[in-house]
């Protein structure tokens, strides 16, 4: 029969694969039957010293000739076998996350190609950390599949940036990598037992391959291999498998607690740890020689701790390849997925009902026919995997040129452009035009960064054509990559500086119409906002924003006074006196100082009144002065005598004199506000003239009776002196 391009079919129509374990190398023969499989022979041959470690072949002589032992046996019986089918363990994947940031600032919106750009550089940045980790070159690891785990725009988690703008965008991913080293060292373990790879695969997929079809993997499951050193684990969600990892903890860690519990050496504490799945009760004797029987309960009392660690570590894992979340069931193959009491505590660590975690074996294989005898546990689900995959779905050489360089990579999927150009090394940073080059500068004492223009991305061709970075790519496509051009240097006035709704404003000032903005010093002088930025500036930016900041604009200042309320020190008291000077009106509304104007705000100041000594003491409730209101020779007269007197600075001060915000004032108390005037007190308030004509005496008179200069007034009285005519002189 002719052989179909990309199946792994022997001259006898017979599958050979071998699933090259680290603690044992299993061989199974399978023949394609109509729309199913048979399995027709099956063997397993344990290494004989570390070989390998991690899935990493460490010494290739060791691992061959244990290759060769199954080869041989299953030849012997079903005839040459020069071809098989292998598998890449899953605990030889490496897997790390990475996030890139840029800068979107007067970026038109993200295109798709942006995105995949992006994610890209971020893909890019694990595998590097990947590399850096075990101090190897980037290029030595393949990229076998990566997840965006979430985008940020300005620091808030987005589901896309497609068609998105804003300031700062990031995308962290999860990136799977193969080391080229493991394949490489299958390809010369098998050379030397003379065998070809017809197909390679990786185990997670092998066994995803055989127990999820692809109807399934829209589902989120998780399939956790558990062997002998690691458990391997792959997600499916939305159709594909979206994630790998590994734990190195599997089902050692029980052979390792039973050995410590109950003193047996590694190989019989593995032989009894076999038995509990099967009986009650153990017999064994330790390395003292002591013979004991003990209760499968109470040994897996002992062993439960280890369980439990053993769950922990692949719930952790689960959760971290599926996004912080758990997946929405669980399936488990492996020798280790046998372990007690591990499905429900699993399933305890996931919040899953006990029901979602389930431990598959080879029954469950659909269109499989197994011998009798074959052992039918999920120990055997890996390697039956691998061969049916592998004729199913085998991973393949993809051989393509990136810029004249050839570029060889596993088709562990459909390869992209994307892929092409991440395997030859090129740096997709650098692809990418540089942005222009920015300016830096000192705005209020803070640095700021103004980019220049963003570069152009790279302009790329497939077999001559335009293409883009998701087109699928074809054994022997021809892929160039020209970087983009590099954007343009920043120009900048001061005015990029503000945001739009401050950059200007007008307002109604004491009746006229005026522009308000911000005032401006460059480097300590004075300018303007249309004024060129340079590298290095310093600019001071003074937001105009209330009546004080517009009385100091338009030099007013005397009005910063004048608007406060008025204060002043009284016999060491502090005391204010709201209103009593000039108020200011916004929109017709008495105001403050700091009330913030806006657009089309009317500002009005009332006149200045000073403050007196009078006014301050109507304010504060004093009497300075008593007394009464008489008439004299026809004329009021006001007679007063001091109760308070107010002084300055040593200096007293009269009631009509002004006092200033911020004066020291201090008051002396003369006498109580009770007063007696009498009639001579008049005549300090008039001066008296004596008539030429008349004589020289006077009488005085109160309300037109006599009074003396210490009659007693009240009041309204009406006072006068009356001069006494002088007499003419006698003859002698």
């Amino acid at each position: 029969m002719m052989k179909k391009e990309g199946e792994c079919v022997l001259e006898n129509e017979t599958l050979f694969a071998l699933d090259i374990g680290t603690r044992s190398v299993v061989g199974v023969l399978l023949s394609k039957e109509g729309t199913g499989y048979v399995v027709k022979d099956w063997y397993v041959k344990e290494h004989e010293e570390r070989a390998m470690v991690d899935g990493q072949i460490h010494d290739i002589p060791a691992v061959s000739r244990v290759i060769e032992i199954v080869t041989q046996h299953l030849s012997d019986k079903h005839g040459p076998l020069s071809s098989v089918c292998v598998a890449a363990a899953g605990r030889a994947l490496k897997t790390e996350t990475a996030s890139k940031e840029i800068t979107l600032s007067g970026k038109k919106s993200l295109t798709r190609q942006d995105v995949l750009h992006f994610e890209m550089e971020a893909v890019q940045e694990a595998q590097k950390r990947v590399a850096d980790r075990y101090d190897e070159v980037s290029k030595h690891y393949l990229c076998v599949g990566y997840s965006v785990l979430h985008y940020e725009l300005d620091g808030d988690e987005i589901g896309s940036l497609l068609d998105q703008r804003g300031d700062i965008a990031k995308v962290s991913v999860i990136a799977t990598f193969l080391p080229r080293v493991v394949v490489d060292s299958l390809t010369a373990a098998l050379d030397r037992c003379h065998l070809q790879m017809e197909a390679l695969t990786l185990e997670p997929i092998a066994a995803i391959q055989v127990l999820i079809p692809t109807s399934m993997r829209r589902l989120n499951v998780a399939l956790v291999d558990i062997g002998a050193g690691t458990s391997d684990i792959a997600i499916t969600n939305g159709g594909t498998v979206v994630a790998y990892g590994m734990v190195p903890v599997a089902g050692d860690e029980m052979t390792e607690r039973f050995s410590d519990a109950f003193l047996l050496d590694f190989p019989e504490a593995e032989a009894q740890k076999r038995r509990l799945s099967t009986e009650d009760e153990l017999t064994f004797t330790d390395i003292l020689g002591v013979e004991s029987t003990v209760a499968k309960e109470d040994i897996l009392l002992e062993l439960q701790p280890a369980v439990d660690h053993l769950a922990s570590a692949i719930a952790k894992e689960i959760i971290s390849l599926n996004q912080q979340r758990s997946p929405k069931a669980v399936m488990l193959v492996g020798g280790g997925s046998l372990t007690p009491n591990l499905k429900d505590s699993l399933a305890e660590k996931l919040s899953l009902p006990k029901q979602r975690v389930a431990v598959r074996d080879t029954s469950a294989i659909a269109d499989l026919t197994l011998p009798e005898q074959f052992p039918k546990g999920p120990a055997f689900v890996t390697p039956i995997g691998i061969a049916i995959a592998s004729h199913q779905s085998p991973v393949q050489y993809v051989s393509v040129t990136v810029n004249e360089q050839p570029v060889r990579l596993f088709e562990l999927r459909k390869q992209t452009v994307a892929d092409c150009l991440l395997a030859s090394g090129l740096s997709f940073s650098k692809l990418h035009g540089k942005p222009g080059m920015g300016l830096f500068v000192t705005v209020n004492g803070i640095a700021t960064t103004l980019p220049g223009g963003f570069g152009e991305p790279p302009y790329l061709t497939k077999n001559g054509q335009p293409c883009q970075y998701d087109d699928v790519v074809q054994n022997g496509d021809i892929l160039v990559a020209v970087p983009g051009e590099a954007g343009k240097s920043a120009v900048r006035t001061i005015r990029d500086l503000l945001p739009s709704k401050t950059q200007s404003f007008r307002v109604r000032w004491q009746g006229k119409w005026e522009t308000i903005e911000p005032v401006v010093k460059q480097n300590g002088r004075f300018t303007n906002l249309e004024a060129p930025l340079q590298d290095r500036d310093e600019i001071e930016i003074q937001y105009l924003e209330s009546v004080r900041d517009l009385c100091g604009k338009f030099k007013q200042e005397d009005y910063l006074a004048q608007c406060q309320p008025f204060h002043c020190t009284i016999d060491e008291r502090d005391t204010y006196l709201p209103g009593v000077n000039r108020q200011v009106t916004v929109n017709g509304k008495v105001a403050t100082l700091d009330t913030t104007i806006k657009e089309g705000d009317d500002v009005e100041f009332t006149s200045y009144s000073p403050v007196t000594v009078k006014r301050l003491a109507e304010r504060k409730q004093w009497t300075l002065a008593i007394g009464i209101s008489v008439m004299f020779q026809g004329k009021q007269i006001r007679i007063e005598e001091a109760t308070l007197e107010v002084w300055r600075d040593g200096e007293r001060l009269g009631k009509d004199e002004e006092i200033h915000h911020g004066d020291r004032l201090r008051t002396k108390v003369l006498q109580a506000e009770t007063c007696t005037f009498l009639f001579q007190d008049v005549f300090r308030y008039v001066d008296i003239e004596i008539p030429q004509q008349g004589g020289k005496t006077f009488q005085l008179l109160q309300n037109g009776a006599k009074a003396t200069f210490t009659s007693v007034l009240a009041d309204g009285d009406v006072l006068e002196i009356q001069w006494t005519p002088k007499l003419p002189l006698r003859n002698m």
